[in-house]
């Protein structure tokens, strides 16, 4: 059975609590110790995702994206019926794909595929090459002619498909005072570097410019209500979304000159708004936003609910305000700091250990809490971002309320792992 984001999953009752609740989460006790009371019969570590929480994700975005269809990372969710179900909502449209062995993959059943970065991996560029079906339903990334080249060295031009490519322009703010301000992705950042490299690859046999991509990952990816020196972050967001609007306008208008677009893309979970009104840009992405990892807690402007979480159980307990649980090391990307790892979130009242942190087979946990804890409890954490927890698991339990409505597997369960 198919998830239907739009019903009621199978079992639930149709008017019972907690999942007539629009909202359940805002409680924590009642919330965690129903889905608790959901998957007590689970060995741990167990993964949930709770369904309510999923359909209040999906819709949220879909209003902060104000009529702009959301094309949905994949890399944010990594288990293909919840990009399915996610897809079959209005407001939805295509995937962003991070490698492209998975969009070769998920090519089999979608037809509207998006490489979000560029790809040299020799063996899928050749299956794409020979594949008609699939190169007309996957677009490349590229920000420079040698991505071409490598297409061109595996297969030439005469002798394959026609291969779909998309620019990624660099969307991070040069600020005057504060230098690069950004994450490092595309070389090229100004309209005449992105229309020269327009122009250079309608130019070249095999290949048919569609679309352009910029990643604000300064707006999208960094939260603005995190602590001390919020008000700088918002205030160089707020500078670098007029500079972005002004200068994206200018590069869309140039490589339209050149090429007809299907899709100019924009944006994440934490944009959604500000790229959603920026009228050169015809969809946002959105995924993380989706199963919602504790870093999406700490934005001012939108509220998530945790529907992606991992419980393990407690196994020591070293003196009386510790408990030590078996597993937990399931750090997220990015910068080696405090933020990336899980949180533990029930019950309430714990936290890691300074000097040892989440740990790869063993995580301490000290606080109050603790002492209510025996050998076996469960305690539920939240991982910092999204689709990496599905890289630990071969698969996501589905819970309403406190019953237990189904599992779906992870990319990992289904055998593969791209990345």
């Amino acid at each position: 059975m198919s998830i239907d984001l739009l019903a009621n999953p199978p079992g639930a009752p149709a008017a019972a609590a907690p999942w007539a609740n629009p909202e359940p989460w805002t409680n924590p006790a009642p919330y965690w110790r129903a889905r608790s009371a959901a998957v007590a019969d689970v060995s741990a570590p167990v993964a949930s995702i709770d369904l309510a929480a999923l359909r209040y994700n999906a819709l949220d975005l879909v209003v902060r994206s104000s009529g702009v269809p959301i094309r949905v990372a994949s890399k944010s969710i990594r288990v293909r019926e919840v990009l399915d179900a996610t897809l079959a909502l209005p407001g939805y449209r295509g995937i962003l794909a991070f490698t492209l062995p998975e969009a070769l993959w998920l090519a089999d059943t979608h037809d509207d595929i998006v490489l979000g970065y560029p790809s040299v991996d020799r063996a899928a560029l050749a299956a794409l090459a020979a594949d008609e079906q699939k190169a007309a339903r996957i677009t490349l990334m590229v920000d420079d002619l040698a991505q071409l080249d490598a297409v061109d060295a595996v297969a030439a031009p005469g002798s394959r498909a026609e291969i779909r490519v998309a620019i990624d322009a660099d969307a991070s703010w040069r600020s005057p005072v504060l230098g690069h301000i950004g994450v490092r992705r595309s070389p090229v950042h100004e309209p005449a570097e992105v229309a020269r490299l327009a122009q250079a690859i309608v130019a070249r046999p095999g290949f048919r410019l569609v679309g352009l991509m910029m990643y604000e990952a300064q707006i999208a990816g960094q939260p603005d209500d995190a602590g001390s020196g919020d008000g700088v972050i918002r205030w160089m967001q707020r500078r670098s979304t007029d500079e972005l609007r002004e200068r994206r306008g200018r590069i869309v208008a140039a490589v339209r000159a050149v090429a007809d677009l299907e899709f100019v893309n924009g944006g994440g979970t934490g944009s959604l708004e500000s790229t959603a009104s920026d009228p050169a840009v015809t969809e946002t992405t959105a995924g993380s936003g989706l199963l919602a990892g504790h870093l999406f807690d700490l934005y001012r402007h939108f509220s998530l609910a945790p529907a992606a979480a991992f419980a393990l159980d407690v196994v020591r307990r070293p003196v009386p305000d510790i408990v030590t649980v078996l597993g937990g090391g399931w750090i997220a990307s990015g910068p080696p700091v405090a933020s990336r790892q899980p949180l533990p979130v029930w019950p309430q009242g714990l936290r890691p250990l300074a000097r040892e942190g989440a740990g790869e087979v063993q995580t301490p946990l000290q606080g109050e809490a603790a002492r209510r804890l025996s050998i076996g409890d469960r305690v539920w954490f939240r991982h910092a971002k999204s689709g990496e927890l599905a890289e630990r698991v071969d698969r996501y339990l589905l819970t309403a309320g406190d019953r237990l409505v189904g599992e779906r597997p992870t990319y990992r369960g289904e055998g593969k792992s791209f990345l």
